[in-house]
């Protein structure tokens, strides 16, 4: 379930040619009357997925745990297809790591967005750790960090997580209604909305609030989209409505409604920062996942000191870019650059009375390259001390990194959402002379098969 990536789970599309959803039609369908097929499944795969084989042909299996014998329904089997998918639909030997699902509306034939909720919480983290490994090792020919064999990285729980089972982290979450005004969710790779009567992966505020609101008992218009938010520190939540607030049920119509959340990040230094953004607009949807960066972030800079140049690249809203100016300091600089200018705003509400921050709305690339040429005049770039990269979930790509590599960065920070991209992304990297040093992973959303890792680059060569 898991802006730009991280808000709404519709937009953390996985890629890469491991992952199963890439190749596929999207809309690929097996006939009704196919009988479930006996499956032997094997290996976990990029995109939620287990693989196994049926008379000489992959099949994609989710809802399964390697080593398991399942009858499976075959959800998408055109003869032409180069793989199958199937849904798990009973067990016949069951893995040792197979538990109760935590949520069975997102099981077979349910929603998207919970695909690991049959999988005990230790082995999750497993299971991201073996894709990472294998994503990196495939796509970019690394088998160890820092002496450190890559299926060895861990992947660590974010604070709180383990206590509540893996559950009540979503700070925010996106509903819509079927044409009878339930409120539900897509079903997995369908336009058909499911209704649900809750949420449990959502924090305990965005609960109350749904219940507070009737947002599972009521019915709302057809085909609305319901933005449910929350924000972790306990500060004023919010309902939207097709990106209206709401307020007594009905579109909140004065000129002051409030269509801002207020966000507070505890910062490594006991400090906290304040962000204030549209509502509806990207933010980390993990309670602890904005501390968790941003401190991950930071110590990866540690390096980095007063009046160096730091470019922020995919800055969103600006949680990178405060930290930033703060360990560059006033002498210093942060070049902050995002696509979406909505992002650029709610950047702007929170930094703009800080002067060593400069935002810029535009495509990464195009607005390096402008950056670039423009150098020695004012507001130009010559070179960066660092970069700290968040892309989407396609990653940065050749371009951006070309652009990085032109800057000559002692140290490049990368945080990625997608462990294929991530790892085509070392792969360029390392072609323009930078290796990777550092990496640590995070499971910031618990339940699905989505993992967040912060990677460290310096100079291959030292310079």
């Amino acid at each position: 379930m898991p802006s730009k990536k991280k808000s709404r789970p519709s937009s953390r599309r996985p890629s890469g040619r491991g992952d199963a959803s890439r190749a596929a039609r999207p809309n690929a369908s097996a006939p009704p009357d196919l009988p479930p097929v006996e499956l032997e499944v094997g290996p976990v795969a990029h995109g939620g997925h287990c693989v196994a084989r049926h008379e000489g042909r992959v099949v994609f299996v989710r809802h399964a745990l390697p080593g398991e014998r399942v009858l499976a329904r075959l959800t998408s089997a055109e003869d032409d297809a180069r793989f199958w998918r199937a849904d798990a639909v009973e067990v016949l030997e069951a893995s040792p790591d197979r538990v109760p699902s935590a949520w069975p509306a997102a099981g077979p034939g349910g929603v998207g967005g919970g695909e690991l909720a049959h999988v005990a919480l230790a082995a999750q983290r497993r299971w991201k750790q073996t894709v990472l490994a294998e994503q990196l090792e495939r796509l970019a020919g690394v088998t160890e960090v820092d002496g450190v064999p890559v299926a060895e990285l861990p992947v660590a729980a974010a604070p709180g997580d383990d206590e509540r089972g893996g559950l009540g982290w979503r700070t925010r979450i996106e509903l819509v209604t079927d044409a009878q005004g339930r409120a539900g969710m897509h079903r997995y790779r369908s336009h058909d909305v499911v209704p649900l009567d809750d949420m449990p992966l959502a924090s305990d505020e965005v609960r109350a609030l749904c219940e507070t609101e009737g947002v599972f008992t009521r019915l709302w218009p057809a085909g609305v989209r319901l933005d449910v938010i929350a924000p972790a520190d306990g500060s004023a939540p919010l309902l939207l409505q097709d990106g209206e607030p709401l307020r007594g049920g009905r579109t909140d119509e004065r000129p002051n409604a409030r269509r801002t959340v207020t966000e507070t990040v505890a910062l490594p230094d006991g400090r906290t920062g304040t962000y204030r953004l549209r509502g509806d607009g990207f933010w980390q949807v993990h309670r602890a996942a904005p501390a968790v960066l941003v401190g991950a972030v930071l110590d990866a800079l540690a390096g980095t000191g007063a009046g160096a140049t730091v470019l922020d690249l995919y800055s969103g809203a600006g949680l990178f870019t405060a930290p930033l100016a703060d360990l560059v300091g006033p002498a210093g600089r942060v070049v902050a650059v995002e696509g979406s200018e909505q992002a650029v705003k709610d950047a702007r509400r929170s930094l703009h009375d800080v002067r060593q921050v400069e935002l810029h709305a535009g495509r990464v690339e195009t607005t390096l390259t402008a950056l670039r040429a423009a150098a020695g005049s004012s507001g130009g770039l010559r070179a960066a001390d660092a970069v700290v990269l968040d892309p989407p979930r396609a990653g940065a790509g050749r371009q951006v990194v070309e652009q990085v590599a032109h800057l000559a960065p002692a140290t490049i920070v990368y945080v990625a959402c997608d462990p294929a991209a991530l790892a085509r992304d070392v792969a360029y990297l390392a072609d323009q002379g930078y290796r990777l040093a550092a990496l640590r992973a995070f499971d910031l959303f618990p339940m699905t098969h989505h993992v967040e890792a912060v990677a460290t680059f310096v100079p291959a060569v030292e310079r």
